[in-house]
């Protein structure tokens, strides 16, 4: 499992709602195609996009974007972050 727990910061949850993005703090070996790819066989959607990027507190964070055909609103709802 490469990804360890969704962010439900404010700011998280305004990229769930504005650009259908989900956030996850990850392992940091994770790759971005081993992310992809959790992501859609965990929450059956398909992944348009993902960045990733080392916050100042030493995680990996994931910005995981959904094509237009799946909402991140349901995701997060399935993951009682919204």
């Amino acid at each position: 499992m490469a990804i360890l727990y969704p962010v439900t910061t404010e700011k998280a949850i305004a990229l769930i709602e504005r650009r259908n993005t989900l956030t996850f703090i990850v392992e940091g070996r994770a790759t971005k195609n081993e992310l992809k790819a959790e992501v859609e066989r965990e929450y059956a959607v398909k992944v348009h996009s993902v960045n990733t990027l080392n916050d100042m507190k030493g995680r990996k964070k994931a910005f995981v974007r959904l094509t237009k055909e799946f909402k991140a609103d349901d995701v997060a709802a399935k993951l009682g972050i919204a």
